[in-house]
């Protein structure tokens, strides 16, 4: 096995937000509370514990008790839930939807770098505990997101008539997926494990919710991982004061468009808030509230509510207030002892818009950790990448920049024209010094003619590099097949491919290995060879 680290900016994949973080950029310090480091763990760990009550502990515990019920576990997740209820016990926490069969390969990465990160920190602050966990987005609404996964090139997709929340939708129909998913698996043992682990979670299960945790806890659970439904009743009770703020006094509208002025001078925004960051959820329905001729009102639906109505409401039915984006980070550091939120360069963007938000509210910021990247290369497709003197960051770069630059390392005739180039330059610098001297409304003439003959040197470029690609169609042609391998649509292989291809090739050893590679804290594009 083999690795290879490359710089998140050097990929080209990363936005500028991102890459001002991990360069920690002093415009970006006043959006967020601590750099991820080991050392700035210390300070996290002794605000959250001052914030942090045993109260919610017990809640917590008691809720991921029920919801593990009817699941088998191992005694390292028990331990887990156990040492929530002890005070010097705390969170590293991963989110993802409800994907089907996990969706991209991230879903394995975000819980891996949560997994190897609470590793990092036992061995740096022992006197402490650290608990991985998994958030399942079981309350969004956003069916056509997660309905479907890749697999060799084919969409497997659920089609199903839904309304509100995912995780309360039924499994129902995903039969007729596990057949056509099964005959595109082969006969192998891994592929016997795929389809029954795909059996087990959407055949044996009733609802996404419950299905996502048993796969989740089938894949990972011998490390520790910890899951949560946060759609509970009793863990929304403790978040009831932060809804009031929010229905009566569109808090967190007023702090975000604060934030977002700022940021939007240099940076593109993530999300922008609502008047009131809030659906309202019930009986296959998840619906915004807002605030309209002095009354509360749940859209596309005749539901109306008084302030003294919304107010016991929430009292007798806090599970019925769904946060959205902007309140989903709030709630989550409400209800967990957490230090450290793990996500892709989309979700710490809008965090990054929350800052001034967490501080109105009073809640402890947690450390921000961009999720590790990886690309899986297997021995013959590096051993295809060598033969060809391809490497891994030239692998990155867009399709035409990819082709050209190595049809010109390659070529055995010089196809950069720069130093023609830089002659005419040269060449036009002295006819425009004599055009000054004598007439100068030849100018214009000048310049034109500079261009037209700059266009032509150009043109004659790129018809050259055209014919080399012609001629060296058999390199060019291997190269795209390589390209197109690890960068399935020209996208990141990490955005697109599902998890099964590579079990089918390498079984249990797959996340084994990533476990043994994947270092959270590094902030590097890894390129792993298995």
């Amino acid at each position: 096995m083999q690795q290879e680290s490359i710089p998140f900016y050097k990929t080209g994949y990363f936005s500028s937000l991102i890459c001002d973080y991990l360069d920690k950029k002093s415009d970006l310090r006043p959006f967020y509370n601590r750099f991820p480091n080991l050392k700035n763990f210390k300070k996290q760990l002794k605000e959250k514990e001052l914030f942090f009550s045993e109260e919610a502990r017990s809640i917590l515990v008691k809720t991921l008790k029920s919801q593990y019920v009817n699941f088998e576990t191992s005694e390292i997740t028990n331990q887990n839930i156990e040492s929530l209820n002890l005070t010097n016990t705390y969170t590293v926490t991963t989110g993802h939807q409800l994907n089907l069969f996990t969706g991209p390969l991230y879903f394995l990465y975000k819980i891996v770098s949560t997994i190897n990160l609470c590793k990092e920190l036992k061995i740096k602050y022992p006197k402490y505990n650290y608990v991985p966990i998994y958030w399942m987005a079981t309350e969004d609404h956003d069916f056509e997101e997660i309905n479907y996964f890749n697999f060799k090139g084919k969409k497997v997709q659920w089609n199903k008539e839904v309304s509100g929340a995912v995780g309360e939708l039924s499994t129902e129909g995903l039969e007729a997926v596990f057949n056509l998913f099964s005959q595109d698996l082969g006969q192998t043992k891994n592929a016997e494990y795929l389809k029954n682990i795909f059996k087990k979670t959407y055949l044996e299960h009733d609802n996404l919710t419950d299905a996502t945790r048993f796969l989740a806890n089938e894949l990972f659970d011998d490390y520790g991982l910890v899951i949560i439904d946060a759609n509970e009743a009793d863990l929304k009770r403790l978040f009831i004061p932060f809804v009031e703020e929010e229905l009566f006094n569109q808090s967190s509208f007023k702090a975000v468009s604060r934030t977002n002025e700022l940021l939007d001078d240099s940076y593109n925004i993530q999300v922008n808030p609502r008047e009131i960051n809030l659906f309202y959820l019930k009986d296959k329905l998840r619906e915004r509230i807002v605030f309209e001729e002095s009354v509360y009102k749940v859209l596309n639906t005749d539901i109306i509510f008084s302030k003294s109505e919304i107010k016991k409401v929430l009292s007798e039915h806090p599970e019925r207030f769904s946060p959205n984006v902007i309140m989903r980070p709030l709630y989550q550091e409400v209800i967990l002892p957490n230090l450290c939120y793990i996500g892709g360069g989309g979700e710490l963007a809008y965090w990054f818009q929350l800052k001034q938000f967490f501080d109105d509210a009073k809640v402890p910021f947690p450390i921000l950790l961009l999720r590790n990247s990886v690309l899986i290369q297997t021995e013959s497709q590096q051993k295809k990448l060598q033969k060809l003197n391809i490497s891994n960051q030239n692998l990155f770069l867009k399709r035409d920049a990819f082709i050209n630059n190595k049809v010109r390392e390659i070529s055995n005739i010089d196809i950069d024209f720069s130093p023609q180039k830089e002659l005419l330059l040269n060449q036009f610098k002295d006819l425009y010094k004599l055009a000054e001297q004598t007439d100068k409304s030849f100018l214009g003439a000048v310049k034109a003619q500079e261009v037209k003959q700059l266009k032509g040197l150009e043109n004659l470029e790129k018809r050259l590099l055209k014919a080399q690609k012609k001629k060296l169609s058999d390199h060019v042609s291997r190269m795209i097949e390589i390209q197109n391998a690890l960068f399935p649509n020209e996208s990141l292989q990490e955005r697109n491919t599902n998890f099964s291809e590579f079990y089918l090739e390498f079984g249990v050893t797959l996340i084994e290995h990533l476990i043994e590679n994947l270092d959270p804290l590094k902030s590097e594009f890894l390129v792993l060879t298995i």
